[in-house]
């Protein structure tokens, strides 16, 4: 096997079958690919075709005949009602027939409550007299109100509610008026150099130039072994 300093012939060419690597230059064929199969969820989805389904069982329904139960008899409560001997007719006189009237004192009812409907003194006429007055025509009332201390010699200055003269600023002439020109001094300008290092009459060599001159061949010590042959591997222990 020869030693190349290069790749050479050992790439390989993108092979035309497969689908991995195909080589651009060709047209691939369709590929198929087999999967397993999926993994359930769980043991028992759902019944699938292991249930028996009852042949009376049609399209409309379940096709019975009519079909009865016997039930046991309902217990019926007994129902105590009066007799001949319940009743008291002799007592029934005063309900029947005329009777003269009869008084009964019983105590005082414990469940009665004081009225609390508000009484005579309860009520406040109004007044008659003073700005309040309801329904009368009341007379013009006057107030006699503090001295205010805003305006005042106590007052302060610093707490005046509006603005003085010096608190407007003084528009600048030149806005209403016309302007002046002005003119703005700026920095020197300098003008664009290349500030970087060139090299000089002393660095360079033109004694040492022989592309342009004639000069005596030149010969070159190469290695002794060939690239291109297989070296010699012995195992020494």
């Amino acid at each position: 096997m020869a030693l190349y300093s290069s790749p050479g012939p050992k790439y390989l060419i993108p092979p035309t079958t497969g689908f991995m690597k195909h080589t651009p230059t060709k047209q691939r064929a369709p590929a198929y690919s087999f999967r397993g199969a999926p993994m359930l969820l769980a043991e028992n989805c759902s019944p699938g075709p292991r249930y028996s389904v009852n042949p009376k069982i049609l399209r409309t329904g379940k096709d019975l005949g009519p079909a009865y139960s016997i039930l046991g008899r309902y217990h019926t409560k007994t129902m105590l009602t009066p007799g001949p001997g319940d009743y008291f007719p002799e007592k029934s006189t005063k309900h029947v027939f005329d009777s003269a009237p009869s008084h009964s004192i019983s105590a005082r009812t414990k469940t009665f409550r004081v009225d609390s409907t508000p009484g005579p003194a309860a009520y406040m006429l109004p007044v008659v007299m003073g700005p309040h007055t309801v329904g009368k025509v009341s007379q013009p009332s006057f107030s006699i109100k503090g001295r205010s201390k805003l305006g005042s010699f106590s007052d302060d200055l610093h707490k005046a509610r509006t603005p003085g003269p010096a608190a407007y600023r003084q528009t600048d002439v030149q806005v209403t008026k016309f302007k002046a020109p002005q003119y703005t001094m700026a920095a020197r300008v300098e003008p664009p150099g290349d500030k970087t290092l060139k090299p000089g009459p002393g660095a360079h060599s033109p004694e040492k130039v022989i592309l342009t001159k004639p000069c005596a061949p030149i010969v070159t010590f190469g290695i002794k072994h060939s690239d291109y042959m297989t070296p010699l591997v012995i195992d020494v222990e």
